[in-house]
């Protein structure tokens, strides 16, 4: 009757005492079968309507072609007993075989089994769990035929996972007629959305919920207390008999990749089983316009969800924070990859902030000095192998056999693993930090050095941020890393150029002027950078000493690229951070600037992109030059007019830096925001003269690089500085037409010098398995890589496309994904007007959406300034995953209910936060609400808000304009709740300040521009609601190639 299965442990039987099986009947249990009786009950009515958000779950019923299966009878005999602890299937009788279906079929589905051993995939609620027998006979696995839905999931080889089965036999009755899509109208109203009945029998399978069992009659038996198991991914012709069990794993599936389709437990059998989620359009009577209801639409309410199943799967891979791929499924082929659509690649930060309660452990060699691989370089790390006794190790990534050092040498014990692996944390941990020897080292350790370039002329003076710019450095210069060693020195310039030499022997620095804007040399060259610890009190002197030293100053013209070369002339010597203040737009002698962009007629035209590109080849070769000498650039603007960032932005984007933009500067206002910013940008830890190259495994090589960096040769990134807040995207292409592993190792080595003087190679060591089925990319995917890598290729694209063309291209790449997926899936299920799509990527669209109406890429000229532009795009470029994605979707909650509660935690609050959707709907005139993007807040005051709670927040203020209106904490439990608030929130996340935007109900423009403009899923302009675009794509992807 069946065969053991070698590959896996017993387990012991399910107590007989679980409560009965629930099924769609009263009665014990239905019996099916023509010979079962001659009665034939009227079938049920078809299912009520649920809603359009259908998730997997196997379709159940008639096709439409006249068969009416019989509905089961009622079972009542109280003769017959339970079902035995042995079960043997009869010989004869009336369930020796079934009947064959009077309807054609692709293939035959397998009947009713016996449970499989150990607890279902879905915890079923008490009054669904079944009496299951306490053993059962195994049967032979049926024979495949038609095309089976593949599906490998993850999971450890020790788990009992049923293997699913697909029965043709039931096919989902065929959806009413739906009309062709019409051109969806700027005009379409959310009011026409509609809620159209799914299909029925479709069950829900998303994590941790009870599916839904269908409603329609079963065409096979199913005996009381009996428990059905899911589906198997091949369909067979060949039933096995009742009782019969099929092995949950075949023999074609590689250890650790279990074949497994969640489905429900229950007394009813399961047709074939759907992968996939979808949403079902539907349209009003008298309408040909298709709809969706807004409430079924899926929302990324979670934030940034990292991917958990797969740590799980390979424990000694690196944290994802650290490195996420686009698809944890390598496609084993060329011709898979040119089907996936999506970017394939990954997204790496390697210094990003360890999880709480770890910390990557430090290893320093000594005299044994860094195991690698002599062919590749690989690292060791925790994927290799020790064989000959522990005398050679092979190679993860080449396979090369390598020497062991005989001081690292050590015996294995029988399973072949070493005996001080727990004293190994890089044999044991995916990321680690070795202690580089000298070989690492072109010249010694540099110290932490920042040196300040300071505009100071009259529009700088006046708007306060020099004098912001000083208190905020002199308030962090106990707390720079590096100390003693730390290097610093000053430069400010106007339409002429001044160096302060402050040598510790000076009571008070000494200024020098140099006007000579043709030719710029550098007086006492080595008194301009002066030790920290040495000079600290000079140093302390000249920062309370510049905001009065030019507080009379009414130049108003701009050195800039003389005062570039004069700080590189400086710091070449050393390299460092160079933190440049630039408060107008760069006027006098080499890489002075001019007015552009303001020439509408540029725009939607091939010239457009040119306005985002530097003007003046200058910056691009400073850039390359102070990479060169190991020097990063932050930028600083601030301005209430033209800066022109995208040439600015240059110095950043290829030095490792980043561009802080605040535009319309006032330090009144914006001045705690700058505090923050320049102090973390200040005392954080930051990686020195460092490089980065990522490794892969035999077959395929990453080819394309995107952030800020210099790509120094074709794999080595050149990154004068890194930190925690800066990320960077790469592009995965295979270099053979077919791989011939199983699994693929990914290897991230980041050459740095800490603070403290030492060099240091930090690891981060990923495997993943390859795969031949496309399916199983789509289930493996991380919307987060993705949509990193999305944005930073249509940011690319806008410095050499229209606006519009960056935003077309990534919509074609969602409808092209969307559209192989569904060709997936549309033979074996009836699809309908439905649009399907991976439970993995159902933010997807969304998130499509927001990026095209992002900053960068929304509209034209009229929707965002030049150079806010710009400062958007080299900051996104920047952003690790989780910081992105909240500035794609923001988030909006409403506290007005909790402020005015008598007692309330906010701890509680902010760990219970229940965002809301970006709709104008979602926004009651009688709330307090909070948008948060992680660069600012936008507090919106409901018209309708009950006047003591605005008078709380605001005092006598609260009736006025409230662009003239400050948010302070103020002596009420209200204001001091309210705060508290703010505060936690801005603790999630250091890397910015959000400032306090408020915002009244009705007050326009400020409403639209601060807040409105920002709600995704509205229709703004001529910019796409959530469900014209979701319309749009469905629309798109039915249509034929």
């Amino acid at each position: 009757m069946g065969t053991e299965n070698p590959g896996r442990p017993s387990f012991s039987v399910r107590p007989s005492s679980a409560p009965p099986t629930a099924t769609p009947f009263p009665s014990s249990g239905p019996l099916v079968g023509p010979e079962a009786s001659s009665f034939r009950p009227t079938p049920p009515a078809p299912p009520q309507a649920t809603g359009p958000f259908v998730s997997s779950g196997p379709p159940v019923g008639s096709d439409g072609s006249g068969f009416r299966p019989t509905a089961p009878l009622r079972f009542n005999d109280p003769s017959v007993s339970s079902t035995p602890t042995t079960y043997i299937p009869p010989t004869a009788g009336p369930f020796q075989r079934f009947p064959t279906p009077q309807f054609p079929s692709t293939a035959q589905g397998p009947p009713a089994r016996a449970p499989p051993v150990g607890p279902p995939l879905v915890q079923p609620f008490a009054s669904q769990v079944s009496t299951p027998p306490v053993s059962f006979r195994p049967q032979p696995p049926s024979v495949p035929m038609g095309f089976p839905a593949q599906r490998a999931n993850f999971a450890p080889p020790s788990m009992n996972v049923p293997q699913a089965f697909s029965d043709s036999s039931f096919s989902a009755p065929r959806p009413s007629s739906q009309p062709s899509f019409t051109p969806v109208d700027s005009s379409y109203s959310s009011a026409r959305a509609t809620l159209q009945p799914p299909l029925p029998g479709y069950v829900n399978t998303q994590p941790n919920a009870v599916a839904q069992l269908p409603t329609m009659p079963s065409s096979y038996p199913s005996y009381p207390g009996s428990y059905v198991p899911p589906p198997p991914t091949s369909v067979s012709s060949f039933p096995a008999h009742q009782g019969g069990f099929t092995p949950p794993m075949s023999a074609a599936t590689p250890p650790g990749m279990l074949s497994q389709h969640p489905g429900p437990p229950g007394g009813v059998m399961q047709g074939l089983a759907e992968e996939f989620s979808s949403l079902s359009f539907g349209s009003l009577p008298g309408s040909i316009e298709p709809g969706v209801d807004l409430k079924a639409l899926p929302r990324p309410l979670e934030g940034d969800v990292e991917p958990n199943s797969f740590a799980e799967m390979y424990p000694l891979n690196c944290h994802s924070r650290y490195l996420r791929l686009t698809t944890t499924a390598i496609p084993n082929s060329s011709s898979l990859v040119s089907r996936w659509h999506l970017p394939l690649g990954a997204v790496v930060c390697p210094l990003a902030e360890a999880p709480s309660g770890e910390e990557v452990p430090i290893v320093n060699f000594a005299s044994t000095g860094i195991i690698r691989c002599r062919r590749c370089r690989t690292y060791v790390n925790p994927y290799v192998t020790f064989t000959d006794a522990g005398r050679k190790w092979r190679c993860n990534i080449c396979s090369l056999l390598n020497d062991v050092p005989g001081d690292y040498f050590a015996h294995l014990d029988a399973t072949g693993r070493r005996i001080d692996l727990d004293q190994r944390p890089e044999l044991t941990k995916g990321s680690v930090e070795f202690v580089a020897p000298t070989e690492y080292m072109v010249r010694p350790p540099m110290p932490p050095l920042y040196f300040f370039l300071i505009d100071v002329s009259i529009s700088a003076i006046r708007s306060g941020m020099l004098e912001v710019v000083a208190e905020t450095i002199k308030s962090c210069l106990d707390d720079l890393p590096g100390f003693p060693r730390t290097q610093i020195g000053f430069i400010t310039y106007d339409s002429t150029i001044h160096f302060y030499n402050m040598k510790s022997s000076l009571t008070q620095p000494q200024m020098m002027v140099v006007s000579d804007l043709d030719d710029i040399f550098v007086p006492l060259p080595d008194d301009l950078l002066v030790n920290l610890s040495e000079s600290r009190s000079v140093v302390g002197t000249f920062l309370d000493s510049l905001p009065t030293m030019f507080q009379d100053n009414v130049n108003v013209e701009s050195a800039f690229g003389p005062a570039l070369k004069a700080a590189f002339m400086v710091m070449s010597r050393l390299g460092g951070k160079l933190l440049i203040f630039q408060n107008s737009l760069p006027s006098l002698g080499v890489g002075r600037l001019k007015l552009r962009g303001d020439d509408v007629r540029v725009y939607g035209t091939d010239k457009e992109h040119a306005l985002r590109i530097p003007e003046d080849p200058f910056y691009k070769q400073m850039a390359a030059d102070l990479t060169k000498f190991q020097i990063a650039v932050n930028v600083y603007a601030f301005s209430d007019k033209y800066t022109d960032i995208a040439s600015l932005g240059t110095l950043a984007k290829y030095t490792g830096g980043q561009v802080y933009y605040y535009p319309n500067f006032l330090s009144s206002l914006h001045g705690a925001k700058l505090t923050h910013e320049l102090s973390r940008d200040l005392t954080r830890e930051t990686a020195w003269e460092a490089v980065m190259r990522v490794r892969c495994g035999k077959g395929i090589r990453f080819t394309s690089y995107h952030g800020n960096f210099m790509l120094r040769s074709t794999d080595l990134l050149a990154l004068p500085a890194v930190d925690c807040d800066k990320a960077y995207a790469m592009q995965l292409s295979l270099e053979e037409t077919l791989l011939s592993t199983q699994t693929v190792y990914f290897q991230v080595a980041l050459l740095y010098t800490a603070s403290c003087g030492e060099r240091r190679i930090r690891i981060h060591t990923l495997s993943a398995p390859v795969v031949s089925d496309l399916s199983e990319m789509y289930r493996q995917a991380d919307t987060g890589a993705i949509v990193s890598l999305f944005s930073r290729l249509a940011i690319e694209k806008t410095l050499s496309h229209k606006l519009e063309d960056a935003r077309n291209a990534v919509q074609q790449r969602i409808v092209k994904a969307l559209k192989e997926y569904r060709n997936l899936h549309a033979v074996q299920h009836r699809l309908g007007a439905r649009m399907i799509y991976p439970e993995s990527l159902k933010y997807l669209t969304l998130y499509g959406l927001a990026l095209c109406k992002s900053t960068p890429l929304r509209g034209g000229y009229a929707d965002a300034p030049l150079d806010e532009r710009c400062a958007a795009g080299y900051t996104m470029m920047a952003l690790p995953i989780k910081n992105l994605l909240k500035l794609l979707y923001p988030s909006l909650i409403r506290v007005d209910d909790f402020l005015l509660k008598p007692s309330g935690d906010v701890k509680e609050l902010l760990d219970n936060m229940k965002r809301l959707p970006l709709a104008a709907e979602s926004l009651d005139s009688r709330g307090l609400y909070i948008y948060d993007d992680g660069f600012r807040f936008v507090i919106w005051f409901g018209k309708m808000l009950p006047p003591d709670v605005a008078m709380n927040l605001l005092g006598q203020d609260f009736a006025a304009e409230l662009s003239k209106v400050s948010l302070s904490t103020r002596d009420n439990e209200m204001s001091r709740k309210l705060s508290k608030i703010l505060e936690g929130l801005r603790m999630i996340d250091l890397s910015y300040h959000q400032l306090c935007h408020l915002v009244r109900q009705g007050e326009q423009p400020r409403e639209g521009f601060l807040l409105l403009v920002n709600l995704v899923e509205d229709q703004i302009g001529g910019s796409s609601g959530y469900m014209d675009w979701v319309l749009q794509i469905h629309r798109q992807v039915q249509q034929n190639p």
